[in-house]
């Protein structure tokens, strides 16, 4: 170990920055949402820079086929790209116990569609 304390606190054991990592990962952080504003969204543009992805969210207020009229975007999140995938892990964490409990969530809307010749 050295004698120099700027280079003391480099050399930590491997077992314990994984076991601190551990801890706070289990920490509960706490949030506040009383300013939160909640809104709809069923559609989701992604855009980005090297930096940052850029996910805007609105109605789309013609679901089926090309819209005729502009979808207005209504929120817009700026984050990095760190922050997006931890999100992108969490989403497909939720979207897998949902379709454990509930069936496969079919994205296709053609698929989902149940035509009047087949009723």
């Amino acid at each position: 170990m050295s004698d120099n304390p700027e280079t003391a606190s480099d050399e930590t054991q491997p077992a314990e920055g994984a076991a601190q990592q551990q801890q706070q990962q289990r920490a509960r952080v706490e949030v506040s949402d009383k300013e939160a504003i909640c809104t709809y969204a069923n559609f989701c543009r992604v855009t980005g820079t090297p930096e940052e992805l850029i996910l805007d969210f609105g109605l789309n207020s013609q679901p089926y086929g090309v819209p005729t009229e502009p979808v207005e975007v209504k929120q817009r999140i700026v984050t990095n790209y760190y922050t997006a995938k931890r999100m992108l892990q969490a989403l497909h964490l939720s979207v897998q116990r949902h379709e454990q409990a509930f069936g496969v969530l079919e994205t296709d809307v053609q698929k989902r569609v149940v035509t009047k010749a087949q009723g």
